[in-house]
């Protein structure tokens, strides 16, 4: 159970309306049941939507967060504030994230995916590239590094059509 003071109702409106930098949505992306446990945390930070992808060989949680802090511990604090889940087990661990990297994590209400919504905008980008059959056991995590560098590489209209990777950097720049 996700206690009140993590549910996203109690999260500062500064994250949900995209005005800081550095608070995160997160989310797995699974492949059909018979394909195996294999599967990819997707990361995306919500105010320039840059995009990280992790490859886990099972959806247990430890394992999960641990991937989650090793590829967040280079960044610095500003850049790692907060990360939004839904409640799936695999984002249990997240009090390992807080003791880890100090980032506080925020659960959306159960069945809203709609409440991390950048994260659920980027999947469905991701699946143009890895359909729901795809076997994830077969993708090398070097592939999805390049993946991620596609996404972020590509101008939006949300950004005034800068690429995330653009929006991403300058945000590092100014605020470290």
């Amino acid at each position: 159970m996700i206690p009140l003071d993590y549910r996203i109702s109690q999260r500062p409106d500064f994250i949900g309306d995209r005005s800081q930098f550095g608070h995160w949505e997160g989310d797995l992306l699974i492949a059909r049941r018979e394909l195996g446990d294999t599967n990819v945390t997707s990361l995306v930070e919500r105010k320039s939507r840059y995009t990280v992808m992790i490859k886990n060989r099972s959806r247990h949680s430890r394992p999960i967060i641990d991937k989650i802090i090793d590829a967040f511990s280079p960044l610095p604090a500003f850049a790692r504030q907060s990360f939004t889940f839904d409640r799936g087990t695999e984002f249990r661990g997240f009090r390992a994230l807080e003791d880890g990297i100090g980032a506080r994590s925020w659960f959306c209400d159960p069945n809203s995916p709609w409440q991390k919504g950048a994260v659920e905008n980027t999947n469905k980008r991701i699946r143009r590239f890895m359909p729901g059959d795809t076997d994830l056991s077969n993708v090398a995590q070097q592939q999805l590094v390049d993946l991620a560098h596609h996404l972020n590489s590509l101008p939006r209209k949300c950004l005034g059509y800068k690429t995330p990777a653009e929006v991403f950097m300058a945000h590092l720049r100014e605020c470290g």
